[in-house]
Protein backbone atom coordinates (compact mmCIF):
# COMPACT_ATOMS: atom_id res chain seq x y z
CA UNK A 1 0.00 0.00 0.00
CA UNK A 2 1.24 3.17 -1.05
CA UNK A 3 0.47 6.65 1.03
CA UNK A 4 0.96 10.29 0.81
CA UNK A 5 0.84 12.75 3.39
CA UNK A 6 0.13 16.64 3.54
CA UNK A 7 -0.13 19.22 6.13
CA UNK A 8 -2.80 22.28 5.49
CA UNK A 9 -4.62 25.03 6.28
CA UNK A 10 -8.94 24.13 6.07
CA UNK A 11 -10.73 27.45 5.14
CA UNK A 12 -13.91 28.12 6.10
CA UNK A 13 -16.40 25.39 6.41
CA UNK A 14 -13.33 22.94 6.98
CA UNK A 15 -13.47 19.36 6.00
CA UNK A 16 -16.49 17.35 6.35
CA UNK A 17 -15.39 13.50 7.80
CA UNK A 18 -17.23 10.40 8.06
CA UNK A 19 -16.82 9.84 11.46
CA UNK A 20 -16.62 13.30 13.21
CA UNK A 21 -18.21 15.71 11.05
CA UNK A 22 -16.39 19.03 10.20
CA UNK A 23 -12.53 19.32 11.04
CA UNK A 24 -11.01 23.05 11.32
CA UNK A 25 -7.32 24.58 11.10
CA UNK A 26 -4.25 23.13 10.93
CA UNK A 27 -5.08 19.55 9.40
CA UNK A 28 -2.89 16.58 7.72
CA UNK A 29 -4.40 15.58 4.55
CA UNK A 30 -3.26 11.49 3.82
CA UNK A 31 -4.30 9.56 0.74
CA UNK A 32 -3.47 5.42 0.61
CA UNK A 33 -3.58 3.66 -2.41
CA UNK A 34 -4.26 0.20 -1.87
CA UNK A 35 -2.86 -2.72 -4.73
CA UNK A 36 -6.23 -2.91 -5.72
CA UNK A 37 -6.66 0.41 -7.25
CA UNK A 38 -8.60 1.97 -4.37
CA UNK A 39 -7.59 5.07 -2.76
CA UNK A 40 -8.98 6.47 0.69
CA UNK A 41 -8.14 9.66 1.68
CA UNK A 42 -8.28 10.78 5.24
CA UNK A 43 -7.71 13.81 7.46
CA UNK A 44 -6.11 13.94 11.14
CA UNK A 45 -4.81 17.52 13.33
CA UNK A 46 -1.48 18.22 12.80
CA UNK A 47 0.52 16.19 15.69
CA UNK A 48 -2.42 13.81 16.53
CA UNK A 49 -3.15 10.01 16.38
CA UNK A 50 -6.32 9.41 14.97
CA UNK A 51 -7.59 9.43 11.54
CA UNK A 52 -10.58 10.82 10.01
CA UNK A 53 -12.01 9.52 6.47
CA UNK A 54 -13.00 12.69 4.21
CA UNK A 55 -16.67 12.08 3.38
CA UNK A 56 -16.62 11.43 -0.72
CA UNK A 57 -13.43 11.22 -1.14
CA UNK A 58 -12.50 7.46 -1.59
CA UNK A 59 -12.29 5.98 -5.38
CA UNK A 60 -10.65 3.97 -7.68
CA UNK A 61 -7.67 4.96 -9.68
CA UNK A 62 -7.03 2.78 -13.00
CA UNK A 63 -3.35 3.34 -12.87
CA UNK A 64 -1.20 3.60 -9.52
CA UNK A 65 0.56 6.44 -11.49
CA UNK A 66 -2.43 8.77 -11.04
CA UNK A 67 -1.99 8.68 -6.75
CA UNK A 68 0.12 11.38 -6.88
CA UNK A 69 -1.71 13.84 -9.20
CA UNK A 70 -5.06 12.85 -7.09
CA UNK A 71 -3.19 13.84 -3.65
CA UNK A 72 -2.13 17.21 -5.14
CA UNK A 73 -5.62 17.78 -6.73
CA UNK A 74 -7.62 16.96 -3.02
CA UNK A 75 -4.25 19.07 -1.10
CA UNK A 76 -4.97 22.14 -3.43
CA UNK A 77 -8.98 21.88 -2.70
CA UNK A 78 -8.36 21.81 0.92
CA UNK A 79 -5.71 23.90 1.53
CA UNK A 80 -7.57 27.16 2.31
CA UNK A 81 -5.28 29.34 4.60
CA UNK A 82 -6.80 32.55 3.73
CA UNK A 83 -10.58 31.69 3.56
Amino acid sequence: MASLSSLFVAGPGGVMTDEVGVVTGDLELCTELSDDGKLRASVRYEGAEEWYAITGAACSLADPRDHEPVHSLLLALLNRPDG
